[in-house]
């Protein structure tokens, strides 16, 4: 099965309310990729994920090595997909590993040690921040930082420009 990638986005929340009810339609995706080294092959919560999930959208769940693996990306035919990444490290990784995205959604993040807050719901650490500098100035990634697509998108270069200051 191939998949058209509709929407690459980290959060760590994964599957919520603002994924099922504003991306999914949104994206018209019939797919949702969850890449998470800890999920995947956590019996439990991948039961509690799909039982919030309605049965017409298909979920898969693997390591990022084995989502880099085992899923063909094709830009123009198959399924819509929905990729999600509980943090901005897996999303650096997986494109490191060969998973190519123009665009990543940051929808929320909550860092620990947060340097800087960019959203109400996206906190970056000093880590985080460097990862999406790569992402953006090596690897050419168009950053959106907004929780639903309604909303309008923050303009990462510019807070990280006032970060760098």
């Amino acid at each position: 099965m191939s998949f058209d990638i509709a929407l690459v986005r980290v959060d760590n929340r994964l599957v919520h309310g603002q994924i099922l009810e504003a991306w999914i339609p949104y994206t018209e995706a019939t797919c949702i990729i969850i890449a998470d080294d800890t999920l995947a092959g956590d019996f439990f919560r991948e039961t509690v994920i799909r039982m919030a999930l309605p049965r017409s959208i298909d979920l898969f769940i693997h390591t990022i090595s084995d989502f880099v693996e085992i899923h063909p990306f094709q830009r123009e035919k198959g399924e819509k997909a929905i990729v999600l990444f509980c943090n901005i490290h897996d999303a650096l990784r997986s494109f490191n590993l060969g998973f190519r995205f123009e665009s990543l959604n940051i929808g929320n993040v909550h860092s620990e040690n947060c340097a800087i807050c960019c959203s109400p719901s996206v906190f970056l650490s000093n880590e985080d921040i460097g990862q999406l500098s790569t992402l953006i100035k090596e690897l050419g990634v168009r950053i959106d930082i907004r929780r639903v697509p309604k909303e309008r998108s923050g303009d990462i270069r510019e807070i990280l420009r006032k970060f760098s200051s």
